[in-house]
């Protein structure tokens, strides 16, 4: 699977094609060789997160897991891991939903280390196509996750629903998507 899909390049704004694909083992070991210094450098929340279980042991052997990520420039710009059977959604009860179990942006992209972002719309672009998934899944766009600390503004401004903190997954912020037409989506 690979999508082109665009992303905006900050220095002068310009849209860039990239490419959104099913996440591989380069992917995991870009996070590990160039990112995780940087997150643990800027203390970004993520910074202890293990793309490399996440991928060997979770998307590998779990068929309810599917991970992506978007590639410019020979690097890796974003990763998602989703789930896809298990979890139901807050706001249509009895109905499931795509869960976004992890998402993240490359330390450059990030308007909170790196002013303008090398790229800009790595993580839209991400939930865009959880969106995506969702329809295909036969969910109607159901998305739904919890945010890390510190970024519940950027799915306020994705028009996420804010659920409120959920006392059962450390306190985090519960955020959905209701229900969405594909016309409505950015990710084809």
């Amino acid at each position: 699977m690979q999508l082109t899909i665009k992303l905006i390049r900050g220095q002068d704004n310009l849209a860039v094609a990239a490419d959104l694909v099913e996440l591989q083992q380069k992917h995991s070991d870009d996070y590990n060789s160039t990112w995780k210094e940087q997150l643990k450098l800027h203390e970004q929340e993520d910074k202890y997160w293990d793309w490399e279980f996440k991928f060997q042991s979770v998307i590998r052997k779990q068929p309810n897991r599917e991970g992506y990520a978007i590639e410019y420039d020979n690097e890796t710009q974003g990763l998602m891991l989703i789930e896809t059977q298990m979890h139901g959604s807050r706001l249509t009860p009895g109905k499931r939903l795509v869960y976004v179990d992890g998402i993240a942006s490359a330390p450059w992209n990030r308007e909170v280390i790196q002013r303008p972002p090398k790229y800009k719309g790595v993580g839209t672009t991400l939930l865009s196509f959880a969106r995506k998934r969702s329809l295909e899944l036969g969910y109607e766009g159901r998305v739904g996750l919890h945010s890390l600390p510190g970024v519940e503004k950027f799915y306020d401004r994705q028009s996420m629903i804010d659920l409120g903190e959920d006392e059962d997954y450390d306190d985090l912020v519960y955020f959905e998507y209701g229900l969405w037409r594909s016309s409505e989506l950015d990710v084809k």
